[in-house]
């Protein structure tokens, strides 16, 4: 059983499915855990890259998976996975491969941004996703955990709630509130509030760090 770390393991704790894909795998540690544990019945590691595409081929052998050389959801075809991870990049490249290829897109996804989390929040909100759970993973930085359901209508996770806050930071972990997300958000404002001038991005999301904190704002919903 391979080492998985700590925003591994909460990754693959979200992971259930029959046909699961992960792309940007590295070593191929994920699937090979989530084979070995029964949490999927058939794995694809995809890689645009020759050596973490070999990591995986090796990984995999023995085990219903197979690694694939391509760039991203090209990597598989319409309808055949039903569940799909991207973990351990920006917010920004996860939408840009979710983007590329809408209709390869299963109806199960997990995601772990190292940053730019508001950009895969945006992405689920547009595309008909809904947020079913989410966890931070603190270490060097804050890990998102996202896991989503394609669904119809809005979700509900952001019911009640300002739609910019919960976009930057998290619906449910806003709603929770756990000590150690509280103590980040109030580190980060004392930070903030130390800076001799703010630019026009910063003094927003100290607005937005003061709603969580519970200076209530009126802002529309998502």
């Amino acid at each position: 059983m391979p080492h998985l770390d700590l925003r591994l393991k909460t990754v693959a704790k979200q992971i259930q499915a029959d046909c699961h894909a992960d792309i940007g795998s590295d070593h191929g540690n994920l699937l090979v855990a989530l084979l070995k544990t029964g949490r999927i019945k058939k794995g694809i590691a995809v890689e645009n890259k020759q050596q973490p595409y070999e990591n995986s081929r090796r990984a995999l052998i023995g085990l219903d998976g197979q690694a694939r050389l391509a760039d991203g959801l090209d990597g598989v075809g319409i309808g055949e996975i039903d569940s799909l991870s991207v973990c351990g990049m920006g917010g920004r490249s996860i939408v840009a491969i979710l983007q590329a290829y809408p209709d390869r897109t299963p109806t199960k996804v997990v995601l772990q941004p190292n940053r730019d989390a508001d950009q895969v929040r945006r992405w689920a909100i547009e595309y008909g996703y809904h947020l079913v759970e989410e966890q931070v993973v603190w270490g060097h930085l804050p890990y998102p955990v996202l896991n989503y359901h394609a669904a119809s209508g809005r979700d509900p996770s952001y019911h009640d709630m300002n739609c910019e806050a919960a976009v930057l930071f998290g619906p449910i972990n806003i709603r929770r509130g756990e000590p150690l997300f509280v103590e980040k958000l109030i580190e980060e404002r004392r930070y903030l509030h130390s800076l001799s001038g703010l630019n026009l991005k910063s003094r927003h999301r100290l607005k937005m760090i003061n709603y969580v904190l519970g200076e209530w704002l009126d802002h529309p919903e998502c």
